[in-house]
């Protein structure tokens, strides 16, 4: 039995690294109805899941899930407790949270561009999350960890993108990535900086330019200053040999 799951869990990695750019580590998000199954059936989520997906993992959560937990009472406490030593992953629900579910769907949006695995007991949240293509589902059934195959629509979008009609996230980075290599497309940060250029003289240049002109001034002044000094030197030698020749 095990090998067979392996082998199954074997093929359909290889699905989702091929198609849709899955790599290790795998990050694998949890809800508080997987904390809870794998908390009856005694599985040691840190050890297994490595052994079945044959590759590094790491396990993840949102603070959403682990609110939901807390609000849930001592009947959910030992979930809460495997979810807190779960790596946090941060949402876009800072301010307002929002459930568990939805939290964990709103991380696999626009494509799951961070390779998220989804691992849940919830039904509904596993309907939703087959509706996206390219998202891996996990759930526990007889005490056991599967990683669900394609979906339907994963496998219908994979089909439209080798036809063409489609290209996938993956290839859409990759694409954009090798433009900005060859300078094909341009940064819109450096555009925006050109937009920002001011038209006409600067005007901190203008500050540096009066105070040159005070330094110039002012040199000048001291020019002037040190003349008069040597006249007056030059006077009162002139006056001290007159008094010395009438003497």
């Amino acid at each position: 039995m095990k090998i067979t799951r392996q082998k199954h869990a074997k093929k359909n990695l290889g699905f989702f690294r091929n198609n849709f750019g899955v790599r290790e580590p795998y990050q694998i998000l949890l809800d508080g109805t997987f904390c809870q199954a794998a908390l009856r059936g005694r599985i040691q989520l840190r050890e297994q899941l490595p052994r079945y997906l044959m590759g590094e993992t790491q396990l993840c959560t949102t603070r959403c899930v682990l609110k939901e937990l807390e609000t849930l009472g001592k009947d959910l406490y030992g979930a809460k407790l495997i979810a807190q030593k779960c790596q946090i992953r941060n949402c876009s629900h800072l301010k307002n949270g929002v459930s568990g579910s939805e939290c964990l769907l709103s991380m696999v949006e626009e494509g799951n561009p961070h390779h998220y695995f989804v691992a849940s007991q919830d039904q509904n949240l596993s309907m939703k999350v087959k509706k996206k293509p390219g998202v891996p589902l996990m759930f526990i059934i007889q005490n056991t960890i599967v990683l669900d195959k394609p979906s339907p629509k994963t496998i219908a979008f994979v089909r439209a993108v080798e036809s063409g009609q489609l290209v996938s996230v993956h290839e859409q980075e990759s694409i954009r990535q090798l433009k900005e290599e060859q300078g094909l497309v341009k940064n819109p940060e450096r555009r925006r900086k050109r937009r920002k250029k001011i038209s006409g003289p600067n005007p901190l240049s203008c500050l540096k330019k009066k105070k040159k002109a005070q330094d110039t001034k002012s040199s000048a002044s001291e020019k002037k200053r040190k003349r008069k000094r040597i006249r007056n030197r030059s006077t009162s030698k002139v006056l001290s040999v007159k008094q010395n020749a009438e003497g």
